[in-house]
């Protein structure tokens, strides 16, 4: 028990030891054992204590701390701590249900004036911050390290600006959505990205987590106001096999996501919506969207000739069934993982995002998947016409035609 015992308690006996020149009648008023007592002098003399040894009261005041702490972390662990009650705990963040900003809406008169070209949405996601990819592992058409996956976020917060407001009519925008779609950093959730990544799980946290202020400070100051919707991808996870319980408490991601409302949460122009699921619900100009990584469609893969529009398309008609047996329909799913680009259409109401990383040598080799270049979608609300101008930002130039080759060229009657 002796060994429990701080400085500041082995003083203390010492004094009373001396005060009493007894130890049998010191340990009656410690209210402990003699043999207890006893051992707990030896440990004073074997520490070099004396009666006299000045003594900080932090010491025991740290100590009390930590117990107080022990008691808490226990209460909250029987209590099955949430996602919530972290955020509100760690991060100082508000655990009450953010609902969509009135000038994301875009319903009533004055919005509709305010909103001439619409609402903009961007979706950023799949970025794999820290994966390398070998150009001549892909055919030549693509690479990826640190340096690439700077310019690109850069090309794509300046070209979303130049597209809002050098190629629109009336670009008065109220502000603008940012769909955080999950996969910023690529992991080591595979051995062989242990091994190839540019930088550790942690550096790779650091350093997109930078990124992404940057980019979100820009695009403020372009639009005024941000509303940003995060959910957390599959590669940001903490364990090699996915998991489904506490998916999101034990995924980088979601600890990237409140970092970020953290840094912007004294700016008035941000409000951010981070859920403690995998998916959040929200609504643009009327139009009710639901945000999810994409690797939990409840559909198995496609084959080697539908590729990846067979598991998309049944998966969007699945979770659009399964939500809206719980209310919680939606007109449009929002999705990455595929690093694919595929707008809205009438056929199948989704919208799947490209990837910063383009093509790399899992979709080259294992998956045999057509070549996509590395881009970003975005897409304007409209209060009347829903979803209208749909772009794809390229991150990269389409390849050049080769030598003696022809911008067009068609097949001459003779």
């Amino acid at each position: 028990m002796s060994d429990r015992l701080t400085d500041a308690d082995l003083v203390r006996r010492l004094k009373l030891l001396e005060a009493h020149q007894s130890t049998v009648r010191a340990a009656l008023a410690e209210g402990c054992k003699t043999r207890a007592f006893q051992e707990s002098i030896a440990e004073a003399k074997a520490r070099g204590l004396t009666a006299s040894t000045p003594i900080v009261d932090g010491e025991a005041k740290l100590k009390a701390k930590v117990k107080l702490l022990e008691v808490e972390l226990a209460a909250v662990e029987k209590a099955n701590l949430t996602a919530e009650k972290i955020r509100e705990t760690i991060y100082g963040l508000s655990t009450l249900p953010v609902e969509t900003p009135a000038w994301a809406k875009g319903l009533g008169a004055a919005a509709k004036s305010a909103a001439q070209s619409g609402v903009p949405v961007v979706f950023w996601s799949d970025w794999h911050w820290g994966e390398v990819v070998t150009k001549d592992q892909v055919g030549g058409v693509n690479s990826f390290n640190r340096a690439v996956a700077e310019r690109r976020v850069r090309k794509l917060v300046d070209t979303t600006i130049d597209l809002c407001f050098n190629h629109m009519t009336h670009p008065k925008y109220p502000g603008v959505v940012v769909c955080l779609g999950g996969d910023f950093i690529t992991g080591a959730i595979h051995e062989e990205l242990a091994v190839t990544n540019w930088g550790t799980v942690q550096q790779q946290f650091i350093e997109v987590q930078g990124q992404l202020e940057a980019a979100l400070r820009r695009m403020a100051d372009a639009f005024g106001k941000v509303f940003v919707v995060g959910v957390v991808g599959n590669h940001g996870r903490d364990t090699v096999k996915p998991r489904f319980k506490n998916r999101v408490l034990e995924n980088y991601e979601w600890n990237l996501y409140c970092q970020l409302e953290r840094t912007f949460k004294a700016d008035k122009r941000f409000l951010f919506q981070v859920p403690e699921e995998t998916d959040a619900l929200f609504s643009v100009c009327g139009h009710r969207f639901l945000l999810t990584h994409g690797d939990c469609l409840g559909v198995g893969g496609g084959d080697g000739i539908i590729g990846a529009l067979g598991p998309i398309t049944r998966g969007t008609i699945k979770v659009g069934r399964s939500e809206a047996q719980i209310g919680r329909d939606f007109d449009t799913l929002l999705m990455g993982h595929w690093h694919t680009y595929i707008p809205r259409g009438e056929a199948v109401n989704v919208i799947v995002n490209g990837s910063l990383k383009g093509y790399e040598e899992y979709a080259r080799l294992k998956l045999r998947v057509p070549y996509s270049r590395p881009s970003q979608a975005l897409w304007f609300m409209h209060p009347e016409h829903g979803v209208t101008a749909q772009w794809n930002i390229y991150l990269e130039p389409a390849r050049k035609p080769g030598k003696g080759e022809e911008w067009v060229s068609f097949n001459r009657r003779t």
